[in-house]
Order: C-alpha cells, then structure tokens, then sequence
C-alpha cells in the first residue's frame, strides 16, 4: 500500500511546482514585457532629444552666422569711419601747412604784423 501512495504524493509535488514554474514564468515574461516598454520608450526619448539637440545646435549655429555678419558689417563701417576720418586730418594738416607759409609770406612782405602772425599760426598749430 505504501507503493501507491507515493506517485500521489510525487503527482502533487509535481503539480506544485509545475504551478509555481508556470507563475515564475509568466512573472519573468511580465517583466521582460515592462523592460522592452521602458527601452522603447528611452529609445525614444534619445531620439526626441537628440532631434531637439540638432535643431537647437541649427538655431545657434543660424544666429552665430548673423551675429558674425552684422561684426563684420559694423567692423567694415567703422574702419570706414576711421579711413575717411584719417585722410581728412591729413588733408586738413596739409593745407594747414601751406597756409603758415602763406602767412609766412605775408609777414615778409609786412603785410601781417608779428602779433598777428603768431595769432593765426598758434591757431593753425592747435588744430594739426
């Protein structure tokens, strides 16, 4: 009688653990399901980010490009400026040289008074 009783006792021990097999199973399948869900999404999310890194590093890169354009504009303009600002000084202190030795002149002839000479060329002088 003992025989019999044992492949019941095996049958139910096998039972159990085929069960339990079964719910670890289903367990290990439930969380390799949430796992791909969580990478899918992270995948995602790279790709999201990654998108929205490329257009910022566009929109930057797009504003650097105008930025340097409007420094050149102004730098062009400026040397310009300093250009122009340069050959009238020069031009200017060339005819202010030729007007001191008009003066010059004038003084020899005695038509302008020592005072008045050194008036006018203290003046010319001031601004070279």
């Amino acid at each position: 009688m003992g025989i019999t009783k044992k492949p019941k006792e095996m049958s139910k021990k096998g039972g159990y653990i085929d069960k339990f097999l079964r719910k670890a199973d289903k367990a290990i399948q439930e969380g390799i399901k949430k796992a791909d869900n969580v990478l899918d999404e992270a995948v995602e999310l790279g790709e999201i980010t990654a998108k929205q890194a490329a257009k910022a590093s566009k929109e930057l890169s797009e504003k650097a490009k105008k930025e340097s354009e409007i420094l050149q504009k102004k730098s062009l303009e400026k040397i310009n400026e300093g250009v122009l600002s340069a050959k009238k000084m020069a031009s200017n202190s060339e005819e202010d040289l030729k007007l001191l030795a008009k003066l010059g002149k004038l003084k020899k002839l005695g038509i302008l008074t020592e005072k008045e000479f050194q008036e006018k060329k203290k003046k010319i002088l001031s601004r070279i």
